[in-house]
């Protein structure tokens, strides 16, 4: 199926569907690709291991974080 006939067929729907169609299509223009998501990720990677490297964070074992988090939720 062709973008004519998609669009052909979209214009038949009632407004209500139409609008909804509308909103999805651009909701996705806005989404980052695959390869933007990874490009984020490894960003914040570095970021973080530069935050390490410098001493500007305090590491947290996980043996805290675990513990923390069963008492926040008791």
């Amino acid at each position: 199926m062709n973008t004519d006939m998609i669009e052909h067929e979209a214009l038949k729907l009632p407004t209500s569907a139409r609008a909804a169609l509308a909103h999805k299509l651009l909701e996705s223009l806005d989404a980052p690709s695959d390869n933007e998501v990874e490009e984020l990720w490894l960003n914040e990677a570095e970021l973080r291991a530069a935050e390490i490297d410098s001493g500007s964070v305090q590491l947290v074992s996980s043996e805290a974080v675990s513990r923390k988090a069963w008492a926040l939720l008791r």
